[in-house]
């Protein structure tokens, strides 16, 4: 065996020494993917309606997708320039990671959360500061507070957190934001926001309207809950000077008049749509009381996903998932998460389950309580 060619030219090292990311596993035709956290729904008819009716595919799309700012200004009660919109919000934290951060900075997050966090920070130079999740696989927003330092520059807080399914509440960011140096960003990542039903959870809409904290921008996308993850759109909301530090970072013409158009044609529909969102939250909480009562040990879930404590055996257990049929997302020593797809995974996804849970040793964290 030998070793991987160098690289033919000069790569900083910490770029080089970076895995890049990692996609759920696609899935074939007879299997559920339930690796990316998709809506299992097709898009509504209007939807696809208004996106095969924008056919100038010679000409460049609004650089700015002025529209849907407005749509989206008029909703958060802000101007057009409150509001930036990117190829997905993980193409805008990378712009907004790249404006704040850089060589001797840090960028915080919770640890385990959203995968891209780490190497956002790689990029951009800076050094990541990962804070271990408490018990119940939530964010420890004291510790978080206590972990900065005249280096940072940046912190990602995801409510819901993406792997593993908890909120943050409205009075913990509240008591961690009064925490935080005011020159400080805070991103607050809700790419999961319009599934959780806690009433106790963080509200971005919140936060910005009471004004009181400019350093705080808001993510959300129509990836998830609007069912258009094939088209890439993503927004934040905050204060127009730090957008415009993002979009000074930003790669011209990333979003497209396909993606804007589907965009503004979802909200017009969005009942119908929210609905579909409700479907899938009643779901994935069936979904987790019946994962509990087969003896996993599964967190509070607040996105369209669960969450498997698998330390250990995650690799083994999500091998015995793919076998049934069933592409799941593994961490390895961490966990698995399994996305709320089609119905008719329900079951099966609780059978494998079942029978992979009775092997776990005693005292390991992924058993519960059943």
């Amino acid at each position: 065996m030998t070793d991987a060619p160098e690289f033919p030219v000069r790569v900083r090292p910490e770029v080089a020494a970076l895995p890049p990311y990692k996609q759920g596993k696609q899935a074939g035709a007879e299997a559920f993917k339930l690796s990316s956290n998709e809506n299992p729904f097709d898009p509504l008819p209007g939807v696809l309606g208004r996106v095969q009716a924008a056919t100038a595919l010679n000409r460049y799309p609004d650089a700015t997708a002025a529209r849907l700012r407005e749509r989206l200004g008029e909703r958060y009660g802000v101007g057009a320039d409150g509001v930036h919109i990117g190829a997905g919000s993980v193409s805008i934290l990378a712009q907004l990671v790249q404006a704040t951060a850089g060589p001797g900075d840090e960028v915080m997050y919770a640890w385990r959360s959203f995968e891209a966090y780490p190497w956002l920070a790689v990029v951009a130079g800076a050094t990541a500061v990962q804070v271990p999740l408490a018990a119940g696989a939530r964010h420890d927003l004291d510790a978080m507070a206590a972990a900065v330092t005249d280096r940072t520059r940046a912190i990602i807080v995801c409510s819901p957190n993406n792997p593993t399914g908890p909120i943050v509440t409205q009075a913990e960011f509240d008591d961690f934001i009064a925490k935080v140096p005011s020159d400080i960003l805070v991103i607050l990542d809700e790419a999961y926001a319009e599934f959780v039903t806690d009433p106790d959870a963080v509200h971005g809409e919140a936060v910005l309207a009471s004004g009181a904290h400019p350093n705080v921008v808001v993510l959300r996308t129509f990836s998830k809950a609007y069912g258009l993850a094939g088209l890439r759109v993503g927004y934040a909301v905050g204060h127009p000077r730090i957008l415009d530090a993002a979009r000074s970072t930003a790669i011209p013409l990333s979003v497209t008049a396909f993606g804007e158009e589907a965009a503004l044609a979802s909200l017009e529909v969005e009942d119908e749509l929210l609905e579909r969102v409700g479907v899938i939250a009643e779901r994935r909480d069936r979904l987790a009381a019946a994962l509990r009562a087969a003896g996993w040990a599964v967190p509070d879930a607040q996105g369209n996903f669960v969450w498997l404590p698998a330390g250990d055996e995650t690799l083994a257990i999500a091998g015995a998932f793919e076998e049934a049929g069933l592409i799941v997302r593994p961490f390895a020593g961490d966990g698995i998460r399994i996305s709320v797809g089609e119905e008719e995974s329900v079951d099966k996804v609780l059978r494998i389950a079942e029978s992979v849970v009775k092997d776990l040793p005693e005292g390991h964290a992924g058993r519960g309580l059943a």
